[in-house]
């Protein structure tokens, strides 16, 4: 097991290497500049169409698509705010050092722009399917725009095993582990309760999970955010000292226990990508979904879930974060020095600073927010593996793929259980084989973002003369 974990772990390094991480936000960077600044720009007006009601409809006075913009959106933040917005920005910071929170919000700022772009080709190219349900996302523009059928079968391909790791057996084994050694409850009752509960919804398709996550998402988000602030609030004589060490440390070159200059870049843009996945193509298969009248209001809601994910819940938590280590003597106030070596990153750190800086409040914080982060992802993530078992093998392959799904649940939690408690070398192998796959699916993805900007471009153009001209609100 080892010896295939290294092998694995090797790959998933090459995979993420630095021309990944250069391809990801060059990527960002292009359509920054293409499209004017445009999510600074539009922020505001996004966020409008996000949460507004809309009643759209086409030439032949029908509405277009299976949810609305505000469920789309759900669907995909119920994917996004995951773990990672809590042990993802922890290993971040342990790893790479304070700073790597301030290169997460660089991240995410040109990462809106490739959010965006996903978003308008999505919608531009879906289709409507044999149950007639949309269905668009990497592997349709691709194959559509760019007339490359490998390639997007490619995609599909990595992202249906990505699927089985990182959005189902992966997350379930955090929730069961998370309810084990905060409750005390048996994993296998866990198990149960988290399968049922995930085929009830996942079973009824799009519609189903997006009235589940609608419901879900805001209320963790919102819950989460709030316990955040108030820990931060209470503790506001070392917020001051903790912004000022994430941006000093950002810029500087100086040794840290964990890394160095380059490795705060690294696991910044590396982490950042993780908690918000613009670029890696998943998001844009719930994009395809919404019911929209152009192509460009839904993509400018998909922008927004980029800004809500990263430079609100993540900064909630590496502020905490980093406020905590100080407190905890970790981190030295001053020179922004770690106090401590071989620092573990993770759901425990992140529990460890929350608690010691609200003590009782912030551990359980932690806890609830790990259940619904990760339920919210499993539900988010079988809808983008079970598009993309449908592109590669039918629309009837669907409810085959449902059934794994759901039985992949149930055995990620009973990994919580087996073996030696200390050896986590099955449950890293499986995260290890998801990241890599993860990685597989964004090449495809930027590719096609890259080479169909021209597209993106004469969208947003046609977006906005029509607004002027009061064709479109």
């Amino acid at each position: 097991m080892q010896k295939v974990g290294a092998i694995v772990g090797e790959v998933g390094d090459f995979v993420w290497g630095p021309y990944m991480l250069a391809l990801l936000v060059g990527t960002g960077i292009l359509l920054t500049y293409r499209l004017g600044l445009l999510q600074f720009r539009m922020l505001p007006y996004a966020l409008v169409q996000a949460f507004k009601p809309h009643k759209q409809v086409n030439k032949n006075g029908e509405i277009e698509g299976d949810v609305s913009h505000f469920g789309a959106l759900m669907t995909a933040l119920s994917a996004t705010i995951g773990t990672g917005n809590i042990a993802g920005v922890a290993t971040a910071v342990a790893l790479g050092g304070p700073g790597a929170v301030f290169w997460m919000w660089i991240t995410a700022l040109v990462g809106m722009a490739t959010k965006y772009g996903e978003g308008v080709l999505a919608v531009k190219f879906r289709i409507t399917n044999s149950n007639g349900e949309m269905s668009g996302g990497p592997m349709y523009y691709i194959e559509k725009g760019l007339k490359l059928k490998w390639l997007a079968f490619l995609f599909a391909f990595f992202a249906v095993f990505a699927s089985f790791g990182i959005g189902s057996s992966v997350q379930s084994n955090s929730v069961a582990d998370a309810v084990f050694h905060s409750f005390n409850i048996n994993p296998i009752y866990t198990g149960i309760a988290l399968t049922v509960l995930t085929g009830i919804v996942v079973l009824g398709g799009i519609r189903s999970i997006a009235k589940a996550s609608s419901i879900i998402v805001p209320i963790m988000a919102i819950g989460y955010v709030l316990g955040g602030i108030a820990i931060i609030l209470s503790n506001v004589d070392i917020l001051g000292t903790a912004l000022g060490i994430i941006i000093s440390d950002a810029f500087s070159a100086k040794a840290i226990v964990g890394g160095t200059f380059g490795m705060v870049i690294r696991y910044g843009i590396a982490r950042g990508v993780f908690s918000n996945e613009a670029g890696m193509g998943s998001a844009p298969i719930a994009a395809a979904a919404a019911k929209t009248d152009h192509p460009v209001r839904q993509a400018l809601v998909s922008m927004t879930g980029t800004f809500l994910d990263t430079i609100i819940v993540c900064s909630i938590t590496g502020i905490v974060l980093v406020m905590g280590m100080i407190h905890m003597g970790m981190l030295d106030p001053n020179t922004g020095v770690y106090l401590v070596s071989n620092i573990k990153g993770g759901a425990s750190l992140t529990a460890s600073a929350f608690d010691h800086l609200l003590p009782g409040f912030g551990g359980m914080l932690i806890a609830i927010g790990m259940i619904f982060f990760a339920y919210s992802t499993i539900l988010g993530w079988c809808y983008y593996g079970e598009k993309c078992a449908a592109y590669l093998f039918s629309d009837k392959f669907v409810p085959f793929y449902r059934v794994v799904y759901v039985i992949t649940v149930f055995l990620g939690c009973l990994a919580v259980q087996t073996g030696d408690a200390s050896d986590q070398s099955g449950v890293k192998l499986v995260w290890n084989i998801a990241d890599t796959f993860n990685g597989l699916m964004a090449a495809p993805n930027l590719i096609a973002l890259i080479l169909l900007s021209g597209i993106i471009v004469s969208e947003t153009k046609d977006f906005i003369a029509k607004r002027k001209s009061g064709e479109l609100e």
